[in-house]
């Protein structure tokens, strides 16, 4: 099988199924069908990017044997039921982060996944932009020296709207699992090893989910890092890693193409400038067709297991539950 003959379908039909639909085209190929629990919406979909088929019920896409890969792009609450049936099915998934709401849901849906040998993973862009992985194998070679410190910065600013989702306990709400696994993330990417010590201090919104939160991280080989959310002010998206020989600063980040690297002995700065922001999604897309054609793996579903493991640590020690969870 070649990846012309994957046949992709979209579990949802907001911003990111569009980015979805886009990044197929861009590679001369199309949606083969769309779910969505609003037929209508659907429908509309199809059009837009001329899908050849729409299922009357959202379960529907789960039963289909031409489907090879369904994209959830649902709300994070939501996530679990269809990956249960999705995987059950045999169907391979790339699921929008944050991919299950706690660890017992990831655990029993990879379970699933190695049950009925299938690939499950997690669309975090982090994995998957070009810049990533240039900058993985420069600090590998070992040319910057050992991992000293990570600081990340994401903050968004959203009005106090009980009816979108940022501030929605109902919708799986909060800073941590909107943006926080991308700090998360990129921490764990460049991080020798998964923290083992965790501080954090959480300010929680008017809804009781969290709106702004500090988390401090050490793991076994003393590498830190420092994480700062916040969902009610702007702060700029950026990372920098602190190594011996020099620091990484990167600005927009979770789907980042550029990267400075200041060296500590002459101030000297070099500029690294690799894939294009717009593409995110196809180099998602070509990463997992990789993955189920059996050519190679980078969808790095062990770091996305490390950092749910985090974030259900974290809600836990803020006594931050969702109602599916009670």
């Amino acid at each position: 099988m070649h990846k012309q003959d994957l046949k992709w379908a979209t579990l949802g039909t907001g911003v990111i199924a569009n980015e979805l639909a886009q990044a197929l085209e861009t590679s001369g190929r199309k949606l083969y069908s769309v779910a969505n629990r609003t037929y209508d919406k659907g429908v509309a979909f199809a059009e837009k990017y001329g899908i050849e088929k729409v299922y009357e019920e959202i379960d529907q896409v789960f039963e289909d044997p031409e489907v090879d890969i369904i994209y959830i792009s649902t709300p994070h609450n939501t996530h679990i039921q269809y990956l249960r049936k999705a995987l059950t099915a045999g169907k391979h998934v790339l699921c929008e982060k944050s991919i299950t709401l706690n660890s017992q849901e990831l655990e029993e849906a990879i379970q699933l996944a190695e049950e009925n040998q299938v690939i499950l993973a997690e669309a975090m862009t982090i994995y998957h932009m070009p810049i990533y992985g240039e900058l993985r194998r420069r600090v590998d070679s070992g040319e910057l020296g050992p991992l000293k410190m990570i600081q990340m910065n994401f903050g968004s600013y959203k009005d106090y709207d009980m009816t979108n989702r940022f501030f929605n306990r109902s919708l799986a709400g909060g800073a941590l699992l909107d943006i926080g696994v991308y700090a998360l993330s990129f921490v764990r990417f460049f991080m020798s090893s998964q923290p083992d010590q965790l501080l954090s201090q959480v300010k929680l919104a008017p809804t009781g989910v969290d709106e702004q939160v500090g988390i401090l991280l050490t793991n076994p080989e003393g590498e830190m890092a420092t994480v700062a959310l916040s969902l009610h002010a702007k702060q700029p998206k950026r990372g920098m890693l602190a190594y011996d020989k020099g620091y990484i600063e990167l600005y927009e980040y979770p789907r980042g193409q550029k990267a400075v690297i200041t060296y500590t002995d002459d101030n000297r700065q070099e500029v690294i400038e690799l894939g294009e922001t717009q593409s995110a999604l196809a180099y998602e897309v070509a990463d997992m067709e990789k993955a189920v054609l059996g050519q190679e793996n980078k969808m790095h579903l062990a770091y996305t297991r490390d950092v749910m493991s985090l974030m259900t640590q974290l809600r836990q020690e803020w006594g931050l539950t969702y109602p599916e969870e009670e």
